[in-house]
């Protein structure tokens, strides 16, 4: 077992290998860097990170095909799209996300930009309620379902009342949150403190975790991202979750823990 000086060389080591602008390249970051708007950004990440679970070339293919769809320009398309408009989105398809879903998706994102403010203020308005992630994505949930929806689609949006571990939720705004010289993250949002994101946990981060010794519990949850994020910030308080590119990049480019 790592002491805990010899864990913080590593994971600062690997954060510092994969913390690099060469990583936008390979991941599906790249789509919405391909914008410079922020709303263009964020709504190009949200679903982007929505659809983020397979094969990495297939998200970036299923996410590309949903910026076709939104004519390459997302915000101005929920700005002014009418009901003809979205009948491109019934024909995105990513594994269990159907067309129907992204119909629901670009129209729950329609009233969140038109009646709330946006993606960045729903969410700060749901971490200031109890100054937590937990709460955040709470808040987020209810608003994102409250327009006309079938049930099949609440699948998509994580529940974390539930114990889902929210991979995909917290690593959007993990890309909205965090920023620094590298440029991989976006650093967009203020409202929520780099020290308060919760590591997007999947099956690689958390294998590469348990083989560091740094996650006890066996079910990849949220109780399990919590465990983690906690013994994270011992390395750096202020952002924890900078180490997802230690530990996810060790566990898909080198197979460790496997």
């Amino acid at each position: 077992m790592l002491s805990h000086h010899e864990l913080q060389q590593f994971l600062d080591e690997k954060f510092r290998q994969y913390n690099t602008p060469e990583f936008i390249d390979s991941d599906p970051i790249q789509i919405p860097h391909r914008f410079e708007n922020k709303a263009d950004i964020e709504i190009a990440a949200f679903l982007t990170a929505s659809i983020a679970w397979g094969n990495r070339k297939m998200i970036i293919r299923s996410a590309d095909r949903m910026m076709q769809a939104l004519h390459n320009a997302p915000h101005n398309f929920l700005q002014n799209a009418d009901e003809a408009d979205f009948a491109e989105a019934f024909r995105v398809v990513h594994r269990t996300f159907q067309g129907t879903d992204f119909y629901v998706f670009l129209k729950s994102l329609q009233n969140i930009y038109k009646n709330h403010g946006g993606l960045d203020a729903v969410f700060a308005e749901g971490f200031r309620k109890n100054d937590t992630i937990f709460s955040a994505l709470i808040h987020f949930r209810q608003v994102f379902f409250e327009i006309e929806h079938p049930l099949r689609t609440q699948k998509h949006i994580p529940d974390v009342s539930r114990g889902s571990a929210a991979k995909r939720l917290n690593m959007f705004l993990m890309w909205m949150t965090r920023h620094d010289l590298s440029g991989v993250h976006f650093g967009l949002w203020t409202k929520i403190p780099t020290s308060a994101l919760i590591i997007p946990l999947d099956v690689h981060v958390g294998r590469t975790a348990r083989s560091l010794g740094l996650l006890t519990r066996r079910q990849d949850d949220w109780r399990a991202a919590e465990e983690l994020t906690a013994e994270l910030r011992k390395f750096d308080s202020n952002d924890p979750v900078k180490y997802d590119f230690a530990l996810f990049g060790t566990g898909v480019f080198e197979g460790f823990g496997k």
